[in-house]
């Protein structure tokens, strides 16, 4: 990454204001953003609202574009923890936050949701990525049986 990218990327972002969407999100994620409690969240870096925005625009594409999933949307998020993180090491080159959640979906069930941050992996390096997987909607065992990779 250069030295630029950083500032420029932090100068984006603050041009953002509350009034206007910020790039890849949705409105349905902003009305999810004023129901949500974070009382429940432990403080660490699974709670932050990037993170959930994320993962509720990606359920949202997993769901259209997957054959034979019901057509449902994340509503919220609660007991939201960190169960374990994997320090950047020379033999683990990539720190890793492993989170675990309830999400309530639109037709009122609540699901375990499981997902892993990686630290430094976003796109072209810049920022972080974040998988997941809610229980029941894995159709193509990408996390294996019942999210079992990510727990």
């Amino acid at each position: 990454m250069t030295r630029f990218a950083k500032p420029a990327l932090a100068a984006l972002i603050s041009l953002c204001t509350p009034f206007t969407a910020p790039l890849g999100v949705t409105q349905a994620v902003h009305a999810a953003d004023l129901v949500r409690i974070y009382s429940e969240d432990d403080g660490s870096v699974c709670g932050e609202s990037w993170v959930l925005s994320k993962i509720t625009d990606r359920f949202s594409y997993q769901v259209h574009h997957v054959p034979h999933l019901p057509d449902v949307a994340i509503t919220d998020f609660h007991n939201i923890h960190q169960h374990r993180y994997q320090l950047a090491s020379e033999q683990w080159p990539i720190g890793r936050h492993y989170c675990r959640a309830t999400v309530s979906l639109s037709d009122g069930r609540d699901r375990s949701i499981f997902y892993l941050i990686e630290e430094g992996q976003g796109f072209a390096s810049i920022g972080d990525n974040v998988e997941f997987c809610v229980s029941g909607f894995d159709r193509w065992m990408v996390y294996n049986g019942r999210c079992r990779v990510l727990r």
